[in-house]
C-alpha cells in the first residue's frame, strides 16, 4: 500500500519500509509518530482513497535519529565597497522508517462522476496511413536523418514501414520534401533506403556500425 502524507508542511509518497529524511520533528529517537495522510492506494493505483482534506492518522513512522546535512557556505560580495560576508548553514533533519500505513478512518470521498456532454460533430478524420500485417508501422524516426515530422510526410506519401521504404526511390523521397517547404530542402534522402534495409531485416548492429560512418543521415 501507499500514501501521499503530510510530514512538517510538506507531502511525501510513502510505502511501508521507507527511509527518509524529513525537516527536525520534536520527538526522541526510537519513539513513534502519525502523519495526517491526504491519499492512500494499492501498489498498483487500484482502491484508492482521498482525504477531504485528509484521512487521519494513517500513516506510522518510527523515529530513527535526529542529525544535521552538510554544510552549505554562503558568500557575498559588493564590488569597490571593500564589503565581504561569508555564512555557513548546516539544516537539522529527523530520519524515519514508514513502519505501517493502515485503512481510512474517516469516509473517503467519493470520486466525482464526470458530466457527459452533448455529442460535437467532428470534422472528418484524416485517413491514417496504411498499417503492416501487425497492426503497427514501423518507427521511420530511427532511420538517421529522418526526425517525426519528415516520418508523418512520408507516412502521408504511402510509405508506412521499413521495407517501403527501403524499396522508396530517392526522387520520390526529394520530391516529398520539396512539396513540404524550403525547411526540408536541406535534409537528404540518399541513405534511408539503404538503412531501412538494414532496419527490415533487423540488422540493427550493421544498422548502428552504419550510422556511426553518417553526419546528420547524409555520408560525410
Amino acid at each position: 500500500m501507499i500514501a501521499v502524507a503530510k510530514i512538517g508542511g510538506h507531502q511525501a509518497l510513502l510505502e511501508v519500509g521507507d527511509i527518509l529524511e524529513v525537516d527536525k520533528l520534536e520527538v526522541e529517537a526510537g519513539k513513534k509518530i502519525k502523519f495526517e495522510t491526504l491519499l492512500i492506494a494499492e501498489a498498483d493505483g487500484s482502491g484508492f482513497q482521498v482525504g477531504a482534506p485528509t484521512l487521519g492518522e494513517l500513516v506510522e513512522a518510527k523515529v530513527l535519529s535526529h542529525g544535521r546535512g552538510k554544510k552549505i557556505r554562503i558568500f557575498k560580495m559588493k564590488p569597490r565597497k571593500r564589503y565581504r560576508r561569508t555564512q555557513g548553514h548546516r539544516q537539522d533533519y529527523t530520519e524515519i522508517e514508514i513502519t505501517s500505513i493502515s485503512g481510512s478512518s474517516k469516509k473517503a470521498t467519493p470520486a466525482k462522476t464526470e458530466k457527459t456532454e452533448k455529442p460535437v460533430a467532428k470534422a472528418p478524420a484524416k485517413k491514417a496511413p496504411a498499417k503492416k500485417a501487425n497492426g503497427k508501422p514501423d518507427d521511420l524516426t530511427k532511420i538517421e536523418g529522418i526526425g517525426p515530422k519528415i516520418a508523418g510526410l512520408i507516412n502521408d506519401a504511402g510509405i508506412v514501414t521499413f521495407a517501403d521504404l527501403s524499396k522508396a526511390k530517392i526522387t520520390v523521397l526529394q520530391k516529398v520534401l520539396d512539396e513540404a517547404g524550403s525547411r526540408y530542402k536541406a535534409h537528404d534522402p540518399s541513405t534511408w533506403a539503404e538503412q531501412a534495409k538494414l532496419a527490415a531485416a533487423d540488422k540493427w548492429d550493421e544498422l548502428k556500425t552504419l550510422q556511426d560512418e553518417l553526419d546528420g543521415g547524409k555520408r560525410a
